[in-house]
């Protein structure tokens, strides 16, 4: 599997920094008394936004490994959570979006879906 390029920065900004667990239990609202929750699924999708500080070498480098190397986003890659170091498959949901810091870095906002 494709995995994060070695050209990019490993570690994302910590400011920035969410994660939202995987959703696996439906809730059900009753007409009185507590809602009835089950779970659905095992296994769930999970998101994590994260954002870099690149300079514009970065950001290019960036851009062609979501446009050419994962297909505008289609494909899963192997992505170091932030957090727990762990190796996750994850997915592109937007493509990254871009911010000047000044006139040689910018921001680069990620959102990422996080696979079973």
């Amino acid at each position: 599997m494709t995995t994060w390029p070695d050209t990019l920065p490993a570690s994302p900004l910590l400011e920035n920094f969410q994660e939202i667990s995987p959703q696996t239990a439906i809730r059900t609202d009753m007409d009185t008394g507590p809602a009835k929750v089950r779970q659905r699924t095992t296994a769930g999708t999970g998101a994590l936004m994260v954002s870099y500080l690149l300079t514009i070498a970065e950001t290019i480098a960036l851009d062609a490994f979501y446009q050419t190397t994962l297909s505008g986003g289609a494909t899963a890659f192997d992505y170091t959570h932030p957090r727990t170091g762990a190796t996750l498959s994850c997915r592109f949901t937007d493509p990254p979006e871009y911010a000047p810091v000044n006139g040689n870095y910018f921001k680069a906002t990620l959102t990422l879906e996080v696979l079973p």
